[in-house]
């Protein structure tokens, strides 16, 4: 039951307008709340972002009350708590606020203001003619089957997923080599039960568009009058020498990739341990696994990410690593794999092009995904993109196909961020994943209501936490570098002409979560004025959003 708690050191509520402030609860061992003032009214809610826990004191505060937090991008309204953008699932909690006295109190409960968050709304039994059938299992079919329940969606949904566990948070497997489930799924199969979301361990073989049914591997076939394709990537095998025939060489996408390859690392490690590629997936591996092992990473370019993020701030990124005993072979290209002397079944070495040879006791390989749409390629109706992606509208319905959409992945849909100009794109972030399946809910559950924008968000952990926002699908030609690199305290915006296209940074929050702001507003800096010394931080954000 709610009760009324007085905020410490808070005589009056005299925030400004645009401001917030973390203030304690008096009789709450550590607790605390979140003021922030919109307009003329303060709100009381939750003091940490339910994605990963960062204080949201940190964040970004906009002028129609929208809350980004500063490590990841999410985003919460302040007025209901509601979530606005992935990666959080959950909402913030919401206080009533009062002065009295000369005191400032909030009425809540305490295990609700202890726990910083609240439970979605998503209880229901199904009932109606509609049937949403949704294809995977990962973060865009997360997002999408909650946004439904929350969006009011009372019809059937089911969700079809070939891996051996409920949703999970795939971002930790490759940045901590989390391999138990409990640690990494997003919710229990109750929470799904409650909801009426039915949870299918099957493969989707193939889809009929004129039926509206797809049939599963088992023999099974589902009807829908809604269907949300949201089946991810696959890992990209090596087609060289040894590395299709060798054990002891890994692709990371599921928890039991994970679990073999931390099987063969072994727990006494000391294991020599080769990376073939300078990706993200590559280079948070190898951070992970650099603990009590040796680790080589082989890559293509002359620097980590250099075609992503360019050769200075690849070098930041592999200076980092490095740090941690990680050794690069950067200009490389892999020749083969090679058995072990003691085990020519597995593998022991792997060989360069110029001769030089890596010794080996596991090999894991990021080298990139395709989009998995096997089940589509003979199917009648849809008509896949080269890369074997589905192409879709900016509602992520899919092209000639009404009520079918595709998602993360697997989506390639007209982008309209900053330099983006409607270019047809393919983005493989988490959050992309999540926010398009949150979009794609919002237009079953409530067609009559445009899809919010969102502005693609990722991180990754490389010996410091990397934010990065915005997109470039027609590429950047310069990059504008702020703060002190060579302490890895870093700004870099990339800009295509004098548009900053997208925003990268490290230990500068919340650089970028501001940056992502003003690019919904189509008010960022532009590259020149950054290099001419403009801080993004103190940008006004007007209340419109034109993108």
């Amino acid at each position: 039951m709610a009760q009324e708690y007085k905020i410490k050191g808070l005589s009056a509520l005299d925030l400004k307008n645009g401001e917030k402030r973390e203030v304690e609860v008096e009789g709450i061992e550590n607790g605390k709340v979140l003021l922030a003032r919109v307009g003329s009214t303060t709100h009381a809610m939750s003091s940490n972002c339910t994605h990963y826990g960062a204080p949201l004191k940190l964040g970004v505060l906009t002028p129609e009350g929208r809350l980004t937090c500063a490590w990841h991008g999410a985003c919460f309204n302040v007025a209901t708590g509601d979530v606005e953008d992935a990666p959080a699932l959950d909402p913030l909690a919401k206080f009533e606020v009062y002065e009295r006295s000369g005191a400032v109190y909030i009425k809540g409960e305490e295990a609700t203001i202890k726990a910083s968050r609240r439970n979605p709304n998503v209880k229901c039994t199904a009932q109606g003619p509609e049937k949403v059938v949704v294809v995977g299992g990962g973060s865009g079919a997360m997002g999408a089957v909650q946004g439904l329940r929350e969006q009011g969606f009372k019809g059937e949904i089911t969700m079809i997923s070939k891996e051996p566990n409920l949703p999970i948070d795939r971002t930790k497997l490759s940045k901590a080599l989390i391999a138990d489930k409990s640690k990494v799924e997003w919710r229990s199969q109750e929470w799904f039960d409650s909801a009426s979301i039915a949870t299918v361990s099957d493969e989707v073989k193939s889809v009929d568009f004129k039926s509206k049914s797809v049939t599963t591997q088992s023999g099974k076939s589902y009807p829908y009058t809604k269907l949300i394709l949201a089946t991810g990537g696959t890992p990209k095998a090596l087609p060289l020498p040894g590395f299709k025939d060798l054990s002891n060489v890994f692709l990371l996408r599921t928890i039991p990739d994970v679990q073999a390859i931390l099987g063969a690392v072994g727990e006494k490690k000391g294991k020599n341990v080769v990376i073939i590629g300078s990706s993200f997936i590559g280079m948070e591996v190898a951070n992970a696994l650099s603990s009590d092992n040796t680790v080589n990473v082989v890559g293509m370019e002359s620097t980590p990410l250099e075609k992503v993020m360019g050769s200075e701030v690849g070098r930041i990124f592999q200076r980092l690593v490095s740090k941690s005993g990680v050794k690069f072979h950067m200009s490389a290209s892999v020749d083969s794999a090679k058995p072990a002397e003691d085990d020519p079944s597995r593998v022991g070495s792997v060989s360069l092009k110029d001769g030089t040879s890596i010794p080996a006791d596991l090999v894991v390989l990021g080298v990139g995904v395709t989009p998995a749409t096997e089940y589509l390629q003979e199917t009648s109706g849809i008509q896949l993109e080269k890369d074997g992606s589905v192409r879709t509208n900016e509602s992520f319905e899919v092209e000639g196909q009404a009520g079918v959409y595709a998602i993360g992945d697997i989506a390639t849909y007209p982008y309209h961020g900053p330099g983006g100009n409607g270019t047809l794109t393919r983005i493989e972030h988490w959050n992309v994943a999540q926010n398009a399946g949150r979009c794609v809910a919002a237009s079953i559950a409530k067609p009559q209501v445009a899809p919010k924008a969102f502005i693609p968000v990722f991180w990754s952990a490389m010996g410091s936490q990397l934010r990065y926002c915005g997109n470039t699908p027609n590429g950047w030609d310069e990059l504008v570098l702020q703060g002190q690199p060579d302490e890895a305290k870093f700004a870099a915006f990339y800009g295509k002409g004098d548009t900053v296209v997208a925003v990268a940074s490290m230990q500068m929050d919340p650089v970028m979560s501001k940056s992502a702001e003003l690019m919904r507003r189509k008010k960022m800096p532009s590259l020149s004025e950054l290099r001419s010394g403009k801080n993004v931080l103190e940008v006004g954000l007007p209340s419109e959003v034109k993108i």
